[in-house]
């Protein structure tokens, strides 16, 4: 077998390390929050070249807490794409808000800047583009549109984290840190992986860094004095911490493997299906390889009698999952729908062995 993922071979690579800090904590005695907490967020903090990142219980929280921070409610509506992981629609209907469903590119899958002038409306109040496989979205335009229309943008980087935005003449930005905040994901499957749930929110903004500060610890500054009403309890626990810190400075050692690999079976798939293509201003780090093929199941089917995993990164648009069937009608977003057919995402992990990578592109390449 040649598993899509192998979390264990990650472990048995740090064994020592991971071992050494899970212990320190154990000896410590303190669970949640306190100084392995904190010496994360500096450490991303750091990392993405950000002031402030709050930590918090998983990814979805991170969108949540950060368009509640961002001042989200209520009556307005959020510009986002139906191509995505259904945590993105959820947070935004969590806080109040009505999703706006704009279709994707079919060259990256991601959200089509050229769509957003007709979903504006006088209740427009934010967009949420998605980093969607590790590729940042079109920010430059995406960004330039919302300046124009005074709306605040939240990234949701939950599988982009180490990423590159790349507008020419510029030196790169970490995606995640270009619009008003960035919602990453720290779920073990991610590139930056706990061995639970987790997440954080990245921004440059201090207002939107303390309310969502506020919010994750049930609106208080002080044990027991609450200054938010409806807070929360979203925090990451300190066993975790100490894990993502022994990971964080590996993660672009392994991101730079990932593009590798990428590049394997790039130049070996391209002639029996359609590869990700990597856009003129994106650095993508392949937390997922996806391809396309119009016999998607036939292929994965195929791939599953060669001992090959693989998975479907999404077989449903968000609007013909039977709980948002209200946002838009089957038909209004034919990319989106289109990909849903025919994505498939094979093995993608930096401790992929060469000849497990020749195995899957066997694979591939004998589907008749």
């Amino acid at each position: 077998m040649v598993p899509i993922l192998d979390l264990k071979r990650e472990y048995l690579e740090l064994k020592s390390e991971v071992d050494a800090a899970l212990a320190r904590v154990l000896a410590s005695g303190a669970f949640v929050g306190g100084a392995e907490v904190a010496a994360l967020e500096e450490e991303l903090a750091a990392y993405l070249k950000v002031p402030y990142v709050v930590s918090c219980g998983s990814g979805t929280d991170a969108l949540f807490i950060a368009l509640r921070a961002m001042g989200v409610g209520p009556g307005d509506e959020v510009i986002t794409t139906p191509f995505t992981f259904i945590a993105t629609l959820e947070a935004i209907q969590h806080v109040g808000a009505r999703p706006v469903l704009v279709d994707i590119d079919p060259q990256n899958f991601n959200l089509n800047p050229a769509l957003l002038e007709a979903a504006l409306t006088p209740r427009t109040k934010a967009i949420l583009p998605v980093h969607l496989y590790g590729q940042v979205a079109p920010m430059g335009e995406i960004l330039e549109f919302a300046q124009k229309h005074g709306l605040q943008v939240l990234e949701d980087a939950a599988q982009a984290i180490g990423a590159r935005y790349c507008a020419p003449g510029q030196p790169p930005v970490q995606a995640g840190t270009l619009g008003n905040a960035g919602a990453f994901s720290l779920y073990p499957t991610k590139n930056l992986g706990a061995y639970g749930d987790g997440g954080f929110i990245a921004t440059h903004n201090p207002t939107i860094a303390e309310e969502a500060r506020l919010l994750t610890v049930h609106g208080s500054k002080e044990r027991y004095h609450h200054v938010r009403p409806a807070g929360y309890t979203s925090r990451l626990d300190s066993l975790q911490a100490a894990i993502l810190r022994v990971k964080l400075p590996h993660l672009e050692t392994w991101n730079a493997r990932r593009r590798q690999i990428a590049q394997v079976y790039n130049e070996h798939l391209k002639n029996h299906l359609q590869t990700p293509r990597e856009m003129p201003y994106a650095l993508h780090v392949y937390h997922q390889y996806t391809v396309r093929h119009p016999e998607r199941d036939r292929l994965a089917a195929h791939l599953k009698q060669q001992g090959i995993g693989s998975s479907v990164h999404y077989p449903l648009p968000a609007h013909l999952q039977p709980a948002y069937r209200d946002l838009a009608p089957e038909g209004s977003l034919p990319a989106a729908e289109a990909a849903a057919r025919e994505v498939l995402s094979l093995p993608m992990h930096p401790f992929l062995q060469e000849a497990q990578l020749e195995a899957v592109i066997q694979a591939v390449q004998s589907y008749a």
